[in-house]
């Protein structure tokens, strides 16, 4: 994860809770749409550490239709910011509208808000175009801790020159509940079981779909197993392992032909 900057850190500090307690006031009046776009506007100014005058437009246009928010860092958007009344629950169908906007022009990045609840999604321009959810918060329940912090910074103009959201996704793409789940099924964890059993009684001899049978039924979540974001995972998984095999084949071979060609040599001689 990035390095936040003190002068983040100060920002955070001053403005946070000044926020959270203006959010609260508004959640408790139940605010209309337009409302909420002026705190959300403001939250990017003060919290963020965006130019109101350079870097924010409202209503940006998209082929006809407008967004609420575009946020913009070297005369360049970064991300699209879709507001819905701080009332409304989110729902799938203003994320297909925050989508939408992203797909149509051609932004990477989209967030989706009430000004409570912020959603961070990556758009994957793929055919079909689908997104992967990236960060979620709520701003009443933001602390000055280290992971709060982290989530905040990845929308901060700092934090989009040092493409601290691009290492955040990567992060975050690698590091969830369906990669670990593929490499605890793997057979890397289920040789390091077996071998730390045999240490606690060598007469023991633990069958593989013993372990498997463990691990996939009393440990990992049924959940997890079936789903298709684990298989996805565990397709990756055992994809870079083959190509790491065949990396150390290659490279073993290689080490044998130069031991071959040095004795060669040698006879030569």
């Amino acid at each position: 994860m990035a390095t936040i900057p003190s002068v983040v850190h100060h920002r955070f500090k001053e403005n946070i809770k000044k926020f959270q307690t203006i959010i609260a006031q508004a959640k408790d009046k139940d605010i209309n749409e337009a409302d909420t776009v002026t705190i959300v506007f403001d939250v990017l100014t003060s919290v963020f550490g965006y130019d109101k005058y350079n870097e924010i437009t409202k209503e940006y246009v998209i082929k006809g239709t407008y967004c609420d928010l575009a946020v913009k860092v070297n005369g360049c958007v970064k991300f699209l910011i879709e507001v819905k009344a701080i009332g409304i629950n989110l729902q799938k169908k203003h994320y297909q509208q925050a989508l939408d906007y992203g797909a149509n022009c051609g932004i990477e990045w989209i967030i989706l808000t009430n000004g409570i609840n912020w959603q961070i999604y990556k758009v994957k321009f793929e055919k079909p175009i689908s997104t992967e959810l990236i960060c979620e918060m709520n701003f009443l329940d933001i602390k000055i801790k280290k992971n709060d912090l982290d989530k905040l910074f990845i929308l901060c103009k700092e934090g989009i020159k040092k493409n601290a959201i691009d290492d955040f996704a990567q992060h975050k793409m690698v590091v969830n509940k369906f990669f670990v789940t593929s490499i605890i099924q793997g057979e890397v964890v289920k040789d390091t079981i077996k071998r730390e059993l045999k240490k606690i009684d060598s007469a023991i001899k633990p069958k593989d779909d013993e372990i498997y049978s463990i691990i996939n039924n009393d440990i990992i979540k049924r959940e997890l197993i079936d789903s298709s974001d684990t298989s996805d995972a565990s397709k990756k998984y055992h994809k870079i392992l083959k190509k790491g095999n065949r990396a150390k084949e290659n490279r073993a071979k290689e080490s044998i032909q130069i031991i071959n060609v040095s004795s060669e040599m040698n006879i030569h001689r």
